[in-house]
Order: C-alpha cells, then sequence, then structure tokens
C-alpha cells in the first residue's frame, strides 16, 4: 500500500510499504533522478519471500512534495530518520543505491545507524562521486556541472543521454520511456539540487562510522559510480564484503536482477 508521511510541516514523503505484516523489513532509499519504482524488481519477488519492502520517494522526486530547498545529505537522511520514526522501524535492512547509498551513509553517521541491524550499499556514491584532490577515483566534477545546466536547458535530453551512462546491458524502447518517465515524475529544481548534493558533499568520515555489518553491490562497468568507489568503501567500512557484478554497469537492480535478489536474501536472512 501507498501512503504519506510528514517529514516537515509543509513536506510530505510518498511511502510504498508492501508486506506490512512481516518482521523482516527492508527499507529501499533510491538514486537520483528516479524514485522507489526502480527496485521494481526487487518489490516484485521479495515480499513473496516474507520480506517487507518499504520504498520512500526522497523529496522533490517520484510522488513526494517538491519544496525548493532541503537537498542536502543532512536534509535527505533527517527525512530517512523521521520516516524511520514514524513506522516504528527497528532491526530492520538499510538499501541504498547511487544517491540513496550515500544519504544511507550520511544517515549511519548521523543518526549512529538509529534502528539498522544491516547495511547493502548498491553502486553507492561514497566516498566521493567527483574527483579530488587526495581522492582521484571518481569522476570530473566538471560532468556533474554539465548535467545540471542541462537540466534547466533540456531536462529531458539530459534524462535521456544519462540511461545510456546508467545501464551496461541493452535496454528496450519501452524500458528507457519507463526509466525517463521515473526522472520526469521529479522536479527540475529537485533534480538539479541533488546533483549539487554528490558533486560537492563527501563521506570519508561517514564510511568509518558505520558499525553494522554491510555488503557492497557494485557492477564492474560503472560509467556513474565508478568501480574504485566500491574498493573505497569496502576499505573504510569494518565488516564490509564486496560484491563485484561483472554484467552490470550502474542499474545493477534491474541487469542482474536475479543475482542481486539473492544476493540481500543471502545476507538478510
Amino acid at each position: 500500500m501507498g501512503y504519506y508521511l510528514r517529514v516537515e510541516p509543509d513536506v510530505n514523503i510518498y511511502v510504498e510499504d508492501v508486506n506490512r505484516e512481516s518482521e523482516k523489513t527492508i527499507l529501499f532509499i533510491h538514486g537520483w533522478p528516479v524514485n522507489h519504482k526502480l527496485f521494481e524488481y526487487q518489490f516484485n519477488h521479495l515480499p513473496s519471500l516474507g520480506y517487507r519492502c518499504i520504498g520512500m520517494d526522497l523529496r522533490g522526486f517520484g510522488n513526494s512534495d517538491k519544496p525548493s530547498s532541503g537537498y542536502s545529505y543532512d536534509r535527505l537522511a533527517d527525512d530517512v530518520r523521521t520516516v524511520v520514526d514514524e513506522l516504528y522501524l527497528q532491526n530492520f535492512t538499510l538499501v541504498g543505491h547511487s544517491v540513496g547509498g550515500a544519504i544511507s551513509v550520511r544517515y549511519m553517521a548521523r543518526h549512529n545507524g538509529y534502528g539498522v541491524s544491516k547495511l547493502a550499499l548498491i553502486a553507492a556514491a561514497a566516498p566521493s562521486l567527483t574527483i579530488r584532490p587526495d581522492f582521484p577515483q571518481g569522476i570530473p566534477k566538471e560532468a556533474v556541472t554539465n548535467i545540471i545546466q542541462n537540466t534547466y536547458i533540456d531536462r529531458p535530453k539530459m534524462l535521456q543521454d544519462f540511461e545510456g551512462q546508467f545501464f551496461f546491458q541493452h535496454t528496450t524502447q519501452p524500458f528507457s520511456q519507463w526509466f525517463l518517465q521515473m526522472g520526469l515524475q521529479a522536479a527540475g529544481w529537485s533534480t538539479a539540487a541533488v546533483a549539487t548534493s554528490f558533486r560537492d558533499e563527501s563521506l570519508f568520515s561517514d564510511l568509518r562510522q558505520i558499525q553494522v555489518p554491510t555488503i557492497i553491490l557494485h557492477g564492474v562497468h560503472d560509467k556513474v559510480c565508478l568501480y574504485p568507489l566500491a574498493v573505497a568503501q569496502n576499505k573504510e567500512i569494518k565488516n564490509s564484503k564486496l560484491v563485484p557484478f561483472e554484467n552490470s554497469g550502474h542499474g545493477l537492480m534491474w541487469e542482474e536482477r536475479e543475482k542481486l535478489n539473492q544476493e540481500l536474501i543471502k545476507f538478510i536472512g
């Protein structure tokens, strides 16, 4: 079922909650520029195996409200905390993809991993999506700046071009339209604002504060969050395991969905 939760007086977050009676809870945090529907191929399968699957649309994306501000990692992590509190979640697995992985990492550090028993990072944008003087493994900041600029010039074309970087495997035209429509559900300003956050923010110290068992799932052909980011995550997070996806780019929840689902099942138990 779907419903809204208030995270600020004038901001409501949309939540899709499947199999609510189960005690095995997974909270999914989607990446940029889409929404919780990107986890469709997990929601299709995991609830039938006894898992409660909760997908929240980040503010500015999907069915959630789209305020003009509030797109820093801190604020987005605080939104996650409010959802956790409102749903009384305890002993749950937090799953974050791309910038959703970055927000999950910030949640673990900023809120001391409240309620989280296990963490799964899928193609996560951590510790830094972009190149820094002490971290050459990211993509150039200029590439993200171009995305931000093109968001304000021709957002549909920007999204269409981004899909070409997102997936390693071939996508059909209907699938491309589905991906495009998810991106268009967001507001232009929130699309640009979150891109600004993942261009400029970093999570080096946050990674070292994670104390729960962590699995890192990452496509070796990822052109968005390059594979060396996963290696850095594995190095910094205690009690973490890195699982490479040899036939995936950034969209491994679709490209190798059966493997990803099995890895999550094995990890969560």
